[in-house]
């Protein structure tokens, strides 16, 4: 099998999908190597250091069910883990199940080429090392490529400028300084109350309103943790047959069906549990206008209740998109920040951002002197952190050309035309509408089934066919169309907030346990939708 190459496997990328990729292909006989661009494991939350940097998922399930004992041993000491707690669990994971030696770090790939002759790929490193294998799996993730706005006058800025993706690991003095954040995702939404702490003063400078929970976290005591592990069984099979993999499962109930008053108190009820379970509280708030508005009404009653002063709770309320249509934040004090007196909001969308000066950001009708900018901005999500790998498939057509107008795949887990290349949580599955380790366990394990049926049966090649991906890119856009979830213009979903990205929407949203399902079919029909040759 490894005639032509130096391996079986390369993995590209150290995060919980290669790290669970590495392990399960390795445990089956492979030869496998993993190629890292950081200095450590971690992927994503390796580079995410930003402060209140925190899961929005709850702890005891953003984690591997892989492993009975390692999910017995490990002991989460909050509801939403902090980056430096889902990191020490990563590398115990290296650790507790020898990845290390497998794994190359500082390794950044700058090219991967499909050898046609030999069956193989060539992947270039930045050091100008040529490595080969016979199956390339990507595990870069969907958001690890930071996107950096392009405003005149950055360069010239006199004070320190940040992005979140790319944090300093000694982290960043904010005491006695004017900073200003722009941007009010998921990640300004985390960073806001803990900068506006530590700064003299806060500008954020946001584009979009956003709704956001309260996560309500706090420590996680010992005997709730001991009756999670207790529970750990029913835990995983709710994950596996859920919507978005997590331990819950959304009601079915309309949300137009019980009176003002009894909806209202499920609401609350939900709101004061916090967190992400929010959105299951009725069955379609996703799928039905009036439903969602029941619930975005609410949310925008909780921001006038919280914020004081009603122009700057105007301006922090969402009127352009429904609630969750957009990826739904949870937070610690978001809204509450804006009380603080050194903290001030700015509107860009009323006073657009015209430059960046050497003392500061200045918008169409004021300047905003500043010591420190921090871009939370996001990431070229999706197909960002996959066209920057150079890959060049059959006849060495680039994957930066085949995807120009939108990605395209069978299963979100090959690309018509790249032959024995997998990507793990690609566009077209359902990845970052999911509990992300329960998507990328899933693929995974298809992936390395599907490698050994491969081997059994003597065969070398295997690849999706145009028709298969044309089919499942109308089923993508076909689920998509059942929810409310493309019409939020500005969503990253979509690729909105990177100037000429292809306004494709990205992720499949018809639910993870029916994607599942589909894949379990594909499988056992022979791999429908492939051909495979040796």
């Amino acid at each position: 099998m490894t005639m032509f190459t130096d391996r079986d496997v390369l993995v590209i990328g150290a995060g919980f999908s290669g790290l669970y990729a590495l392990h399960r292909l390795r445990g089956q006989g492979l030869s496998v190597t993993v190629l890292e661009a950081g200095e450590g494991v971690g992927g994503t939350w390796y580079w995410n250091r930003y402060p209140g940097a925190r899961c929005d998922s709850e702890s005891y399930y953003y984690s591997y069910s892989f492993s009975e004992e390692l999910q017995n041993e490990w002991e989460w000491t909050e509801r939403y883990p902090q980056q430096p707690e889902i990191m020490a669990y990563l590398n115990h994971v290296a650790d507790r199940f020898d990845l290390r030696r497998d794994i190359r770090l500082g390794t950044r790939v700058v090219s991967a080429e499909f050898d046609d002759d030999a069956t193989c790929w060539h992947v270039t490193t930045d050091a100008g090392e040529r490595l080969s294998a016979r199956y390339l799996v990507t595990a870069v993730g969907c958001l690890s490529t930071a996107n950096v706005p392009s405003i005149p006058g950055l360069d010239t800025f006199a004070g320190e400028w940040f992005h979140t993706g790319q944090w300093p690991h000694d982290g960043v003095d904010f005491a006695g300084k004017r900073v200003g954040i722009v941007g009010t995702g998921s990640t300004g939404i985390q960073a806001v109350p803990v900068v506006a702490e530590q700064a003299a003063h806060l500008t954020v400078f946001q584009r979009t309103a956003n709704y956001s929970i309260p996560a309500r976290n706090g420590p996680e005591s010992a005997e709730s943790r001991q009756a999670i592990k207790d529970d750990y069984a029913e835990i995983r099979r709710t994950q596996r047959e859920s919507t978005n993999g997590h331990p819950f499962l959304i009601s079915s109930r309309s949300a137009l069906e019980p009176s003002a008053d009894e909806r209202r108190a499920i609401y609350e009820a939900a709101w004061q549990r916090g967190g992400l379970r929010f959105r299951a509280s009725f069955g379609d708030l996703l799928s039905d206008p009036a439903a969602n508005e029941t619930a975005s009404d609410f949310i925008r009653a909780k921001i006038a209740e919280i914020v004081r002063d009603p122009e700057v709770a105007e301006r922090l309320t969402p009127r352009d998109h429904g609630f969750a249509t957009k990826r739904p934040p949870i937070d610690t004090h978001y809204f509450e920040a804006y009380n603080r007196e050194n903290v001030t909001l700015v509107d860009v969308r009323e006073s657009p951002i015209e430059e960046i000066t050497p003392t500061g950001v200045r918008t169409r009708t004021a300047t905003h002197p500043l010591d420190l900018i921090v871009f939370a901005t996001g990431f070229d999500a999706m197909t960002g952190p996959l066209l920057g790998l150079d890959i060049r498939g059959a006849g060495g057509r680039p994957l930066r050309e085949k995807w120009a107008a939108g990605p395209r795949t069978y299963l979100g887990l090959q690309i018509a035309g790249f032959p024995n290349l997998f990507t793990i949580t690609g566009p077209g599955s359902p990845s970052v509408l999911c509990n992300m380790p329960t998507a990328i366990e899933q693929h995974v394990d298809w992936i390395a089934d599907c490698l050994a049926e491969l081997d059994a049966r003597g065969l070398t090649r295997m690849e999706t066919t145009e028709e298969a991906e044309e089919a499942w890119v109308a089923h993508n856009n076909e689920a998509a169309g059942r929810t409310l979830l493309p019409q939020a213009s500005t969503s990253w979903y979509l690729g909105a907030n990177v100037p000429g990205k292809p306004r494709v929407f990205m992720p499949y949203a018809g639910g993870f346990a029916a994607y599942a399902r589909i894949c379990e079919d594909v499988a056992r029909k022979g791999y429908d939708g492939f051909v495979r040759t040796g």
